[in-house]
């Protein structure tokens, strides 16, 4: 059983803001990128630090809910709760609270696209960007909601990682397949990102995308063999950490951040800092909430305020915070009570 006493929800709630930082920039129409897209040459930004740490951290844990689940209905059980519950009432109020930005030329309830909006998105593959004439004035237009777009890749890792529960009781099986799963999906990120593009783009997926994330996910999976002592752990923390900063100095990160990155994040949020530790216990785990909600909150202040994008950030990263608060207490933590459902049919 995973201890509640680490750093995961402290680096999840920072993975989080990463992301809004970023998007600060992109929708309050600035014409160049974050602070850390210019520190590294465009290398990497904000928020490919926040999505990332997201699919290395879920791997880790996800891998491990696995092996320990008691079958297939009760693992994807558990994914559903976690993933649908907060998404349905975003897009709900989404779609209820539209008609205060709404300037389409039609009457809003006459609009198609209003009534597509939660269906379509819903189905996490076939994403619905906006309803025509919401947001159209903003800098940045035709989506109300952009972090929607890396569900659809999370849930496809759920599904790549329940296709090991048949030889979960396997040791040497199961570890032999997370480690060639990290392998190839190295290879193919790095060097054929395009494989097998038109089967993806079915599935309104991005082949290159697929390959990336599922790589920082399985480097999470792998992660879970690491049995090292604290010292061990230490030194990998401080080699990765060099070795990243040498390999953005270097413009040669891409090959180096599926190892180092992984690395740095599981073995710090194995940690048990004080304070940091206490987040979970404080806030709850917020960071979903926070991540599919201050999308929407900054677009809606770019809309009514025209902020510059420090002005956006200050304003929205506390919304989002008390936003993905009030989700996590009113919806996904009581969604969750519901985990073992399945579980106790498998007892009886």
């Amino acid at each position: 059983m995973i201890s509640r006493i680490n750093n995961f929800d402290f680096l999840r709630l920072v993975f989080a803001s990463l992301v809004i930082i970023t998007h600060s920039y992109a929708l309050s129409g600035a014409t160049q990128g974050d602070p850390l897209a210019r520190l590294t040459n465009g290398q990497m930004e904000f928020s490919y630090l926040g999505v990332h740490g997201f699919f290395i951290i879920s791997g880790y844990l996800i891998f491990k809910s696995l092996l320990r689940c008691k079958g297939l209905p009760d693992y994807y059980w558990k994914r559903l709760l976690r993933l649908f519950p907060a998404l349905f009432v975003v897009l709900f109020l989404t779609v209820l609270l539209a008609p205060a930005v709404y300037e389409g030329s039609v009457p809003y309830l006459q609009n198609k696209s209003v009534y597509t909006y939660i269906p379509q998105n819903l189905t996490l593959f076939f994403r619905q960007k906006g309803i025509d004439g919401v947001f159209e004035s903003n800098p940045y237009k035709h989506s109300i909601n952009g972090s929607l777009w890396t569900i659809c890749y999370e849930f496809s890792m759920y599904v790549m990682v329940s296709l090991l529960f048949f030889i979960r009781k396997k040791a040497f099986l199961v570890k032999t397949a997370v480690i060639l799963l990290f392998i190839s999906s190295y290879i193919l990120s790095i060097f054929h990102p395009y494989f097998l593009y038109g089967l993806f783009l079915k599935m309104a997926l991005g082949s290159n995308h697929f390959y990336n994330l599922m790589c920082f996910f399985a480097g999470g999976m792998v992660l879970t063999y690491l049995n090292a002592s604290k010292r061990t752990e230490n030194t990998l923390i401080i080699t990765s950490f060099i070795v990243l900063i040498v390999s953005v100095y270097l413009n040669i990160s891409q090959y180096t951040c599926y190892i180092t990155l992984p690395l740095l994040v599981i073995l710090l949020g194995k940690r048990s800092t004080p304070y940091l530790n206490k987040v979970g216990s404080v806030l709850g785990d917020t960071s979903y909430g926070i991540y599919i909600y201050s999308f929407p909150i900054q677009q809606a202040l770019m809309y009514f305020f025209k902020l510059d994008t420090a002005l956006l950030l200050i304003l929205s990263l506390p919304l989002s915070i008390l936003l993905g608060y009030i989700s996590w207490h009113l919806i996904e933590k009581r969604a969750l009570s519901y985990k073992d459902l399945f579980a106790k049919k498998a007892i009886q």
